[in-house]
């Protein structure tokens, strides 16, 4: 729709969040982006690392973490806190007015527990079409305020709740884009999604729906690009313009009609 202000929504994680110097450069670049942004980060090598330290084995079952009772605690500790405010600190010294949150918080994501079926996921929180609470958030980019989204929800009834941050990059995305022109943009350490896991420039520049079934049926996607893509798809059919997987170097073209990596449609 015309008129529209732009909003980019932008996850990182992989190693960019693992990695203090690709993580310092991607938040350079992140906050030189004008207008409104979010930002909705990973985190989960580094919470596995502390639950390791902490005695707390991690269990993942097809690339996603099992989240029991202990897990959930580690998880709201270092997504929510040290990771989060880690970034929003950065970012202040950068000169983006950021602020940090939790799906929690203003209510802006209640979620639900994953029931359970052939896998228990423990405290998953999966969230609904039509629960994102897009009015927080919109206050937040008016005032000039840049979100930053741990990838934790809540059941309303006070729990918390791990969530992929792929599907809230997607969620939110989803629900802005009736406010807002929105581009969502996944940032990871690939330059996009690769024809040929083991070579780095084998980007696959345009992938449609036809093309990702084709990709399926060979078995030639990786474990780690499956929620990317699932999620990109979800967000394409739900009206949301544009969106795109490349290498985290990459987030300023990406913000331009000059993309690289790779464009869902």
């Amino acid at each position: 729709m015309a008129g529209k202000d732009k909003v980019f929504v932008v996850k990182v994680g992989g190693n960019v969040i693992d990695n203090p110097a690709l993580l310092d450069t991607f938040l350079a670049d992140f906050a030189a982006v004008p207008g409104r942004k979010i930002l909705i980060h990973g985190g989960g090598k580094i919470a596995t690392r502390m639950g390791d330290k902490l005695g707390i084995e991690s269990k993942y079952v097809n690339g996603r973490r099992i989240t029991d009772a202990e897990t959930v605690d580690v998880v709201t500790m270092v997504y929510g806190g040290l990771v989060n405010k880690q970034i929003v600190a950065k970012l202040q010294s950068l000169g983006a007015n950021a602020i940090g949150l939790t799906g929690a918080d203003a209510n802006i994501i209640p979620a639900v527990k994953r029931p359970v079926k052939e896998i228990d996921y423990g405290f998953v929180g999966d969230i609904p079409a039509g629960n994102v609470q897009t009015a927080p958030l919109q206050l937040l980019l008016d005032a000039g305020l840049t979100p930053v989204m741990s990838p934790l929800t809540h059941d309303g009834k006070g729990q918390i709740l791990n969530t992929n941050a792929d599907t809230i990059a997607s969620s939110l995305a989803v629900a802005l884009a009736a406010l807002y022109d929105v581009r969502l943009i996944f940032c990871f350490e690939k330059k996009g999604v690769l024809r040929d896991a083991a070579d780095d420039d084998s980007v696959i520049n345009l992938i449609n729906q036809e093309v990702y079934q084709q990709l399926m049926a060979a078995g030639a996607l990786s474990d780690g690009i499956l929620p990317k893509l699932e999620n990109a798809f979800a967000a394409i059919g739900n009206g949301v313009k544009e969106v795109l997987i490349g290498h985290a170097d990459d987030l300023r073209r990406n913000t331009t009609d000059a993309v690289a990596g790779t464009l869902i449609c």
